[in-house]
């Protein structure tokens, strides 16, 4: 015989993200969602600008299934890395809604595993006229903790984006995301400067 007895259901921690969101950043000032052939609804919030002018847009819904390799022969609907996207601007810039709700679709869409290090180019400006054509993921943790999941599905993890010049993008890919972070570090570069040029790569 048989055994047809289900398993766990899947997870949905879109109501959870919403709330610890909140929880960190205060009531969400705006909202906009984007529909993708092929993939769940992507919601991107903003929250600010807080004392320092700072906005920040964080994506809702990414996390709603893990993330799967592309290689895998079947994707486990529970067990696997789930995350949001994070980006931290001053002054805001609303037009990057669309751009950011794209890459929260990825891993839906291209069968993507966002993870530290990687570098995901938009093929234009992250907003309207900016100078910033791609972002380099962020370790997690620094800015918002971890939100742990009923096992056995993984925690949602909240990656920190930080905005990359055409230049600055080359030289990642050639030198490694470590290098570049070390480059804007020793410069003492405001990554949250929309206006910002590329840190000196010689």
């Amino acid at each position: 015989m048989f055994d047809f007895t289900p398993g766990p259901e899947p997870v949905d921690p879109t109501p959870q993200v919403e709330a610890h969101l909140t929880a960190a950043f205060g009531e969400p000032t705006g909202r906009a969602g984007v529909t993708f052939v092929g993939a769940d609804r992507i919601e991107v919030l903003r929250f600010g600008p807080d004392a320092g002018d700072v906005v920040r847009y964080a994506t809702l819904g990414m996390s709603r299934a893990p993330m799967a390799d592309p290689a895998a022969v079947l994707a486990d609907p529970i067990a696997g890395p789930r995350a949001e996207l994070v980006l931290s601007v001053r002054g805001g810039h609303d037009s990057v809604l669309r751009p950011l709700a794209v890459l929260g679709a990825t891993p839906q869409v291209e069968g993507l595993v966002i993870a530290p290090g990687a570098s995901l180019d938009l093929g234009g400006p992250l907003w309207d006229g900016a100078g910033f054509h791609a972002v380099l993921v962020a370790e997690p943790g620094g800015l918002l903790a971890d939100l742990p999941l009923p096992e056995p599905a993984d925690a949602v993890r909240f990656f920190p984006l930080l905005p990359m010049t055409p230049a600055e993008a080359a030289w990642k890919r050639a030198q490694g995301a470590e290098a570049l972070q070390e480059k804007w570090l020793r410069a003492g570069t405001d990554l949250r400067d929309p206006n910002r040029r590329a840190v000196p790569l010689g």
